[in-house]
């Protein structure tokens, strides 16, 4: 079993059993070279083609609202964006006891090629459900089950610069969240839209296809007790907090990159500037994962998390009041920043809370919880907007929402550390 960090985490470790001390292979964590290196490189492309193309869904949004799905409320237009957020995270639980079973290559495979023939697919839709299925569930599922499994491996290969590997991994989504809706929005007038998502299509094949490649896990698999759930982490006050965090952070943190660009619109702005505050958002959340990174490794992950969270949530209460295009531009900033820092450590206090044998199932239980939030979270801000005309109680819910999970976040720092002060 890996040494514990402290003596007052001891406690944490949410799979202290005698199957757990394993040879001190599990101790020795390469933490660079090469080998460590490329794997890192194909978790950016994997990053690049899931949450990159995920985060994109805001000027899907817009197009949907105002073309193909006009007739269709934006509530209803939200659920496709809203599945695939919960999507990305729900398969987690399958996908993590999967990859702690030794099929991770059949895994990773299986689910690159569902990405890109959903997105063909989306090229061929005209109807709602039919969007709802194409791009909602199947690519929802696909990039679900590439990511969990992508990010368990990271913890094979690093663990003083994990945090580092972590906020490298997570700009492939920054990267990707900035240049597919720019590529998307410029294309469409040009080529239309099935010829813009076939494009999407082939960007997404050529990043798998290096992620394959690239990719390889460096533990054999171990039998571990226990089938999907591993319920024994639950008695840990810390891990059930932080599980609890998640869900009500995503309840709201996803809404500003979802709205954000129809706020604009409905603010007068010009719809040829609102799409790129998508892109604005996600290219900063780029340099905000970059250092959010950097200084988990020096502070712990949670010490960097819980501030840059509170931004976040403070930023969603004012979003709704920035109406011209300099405020919409600030807003995008920082929140990308500030969210990016969430969004690219939320793995990191999981992979701490135990063995590595046993993090896919671990990372995926908590995934699949915060699942449920990233679900019901931008359909009820769709709900809340449509009911109330405006998003001002949009923003007053969202950043509610956020500042709920900052405090389970506390309590959660609370029971690892016994106190207020120390690296976690």
């Amino acid at each position: 079993m890996s040494a514990p960090i402290d003596e007052k985490r001891q406690d944490v470790k949410t799979n202290a059993t005698d199957e757990q001390i394993q040879t001190s292979a599990h101790d020795d964590f390469p933490d660079g070279g090469l080998r460590a290196w490329l794997v890192v490189t194909g978790a950016m492309c994997n990053s690049f083609t899931t949450f990159g193309y995920v985060n994109s869904w805001g000027v899907f949004q817009s197009y949907y609202q105002s073309d193909i799905l006009k007739n269709t409320p934006p509530s209803n237009i939200a659920w496709i964006g809203s599945i695939q957020y919960s999507l990305v995270f729900l398969p987690a639980l399958f996908a993590g006891r999967l990859f702690d079973l030794g099929y991770f290559r059949p895994l990773l495979l299986g689910c690159s090629a569902l990405l890109v023939v959903a997105t063909f697919l989306v090229a061929e839709c005209h109807e709602y459900w039919q969007f709802l299925l194409c791009q909602g569930f199947a690519v929802g599922l696909a990039c679900g089950g590439i990511m969990n499994p992508t990010t368990a491996v990271i913890a094979h290969w690093f663990k003083r610069r994990r945090g580092l590997a972590m906020g490298l991994m997570a700009m492939g989504s920054s990267f990707g969240g900035t240049l597919i809706p720019i590529a998307a929005r410029n294309l469409i007038p040009i080529l239309g839209f099935p010829w813009t998502m076939r494009i999407i299509g082939f960007i997404l094949l050529l990043g798998l296809g290096l992620a394959n490649l690239l990719i390889k896990r460096r533990f054999p698999p171990i039998p571990t007790s226990g089938g999907l759930f591993n319920l024994r982490a639950f008695r840990a006050p810390a891990f059930s907090f932080y599980c609890a965090s998640t869900f009500a952070s995503f309840l709201g943190i996803y809404t500003v990159l979802t709205y954000i660009d129809v706020s604009a619109t409905a603010h007068g702005i010009d719809e040829n500037f609102s799409f790129y505050l998508v892109s604005i958002a996600n290219a900063s959340s780029g340099l905000g994962r970059y250092c959010a990174g950097m200084l988990a490794d020096r502070v712990g992950p949670m010490n960097v998390m819980i501030p840059f969270t509170t931004v976040a949530a403070v930023v969603t209460f004012a979003w709704p009041f920035a109406v011209d295009k300099g405020g919409l531009i600030a807003i995008a900033l920082v929140y990308g920043f500030a969210s990016g820092s969430f969004v690219s450590l939320l793995s990191n206090p999981v992979m701490e809370f135990g063995d590595a044998s046993d993090v896919g199932r671990r990372i995926g239980m908590m995934m699949s919880i915060l699942a449920l939030g990233a679900l019901a979270g931008p359909p009820i801000s769709g709900a809340i907007n449509t009911g109330t005309g405006g998003f001002e109680a949009v923003g007053y819910y969202a950043g509610s929402a956020v500042l709920v999970g900052v405090g389970l976040m506390l309590v959660s720092r609370y029971f690892v550390l016994k106190g207020l002060y120390g690296k976690f």
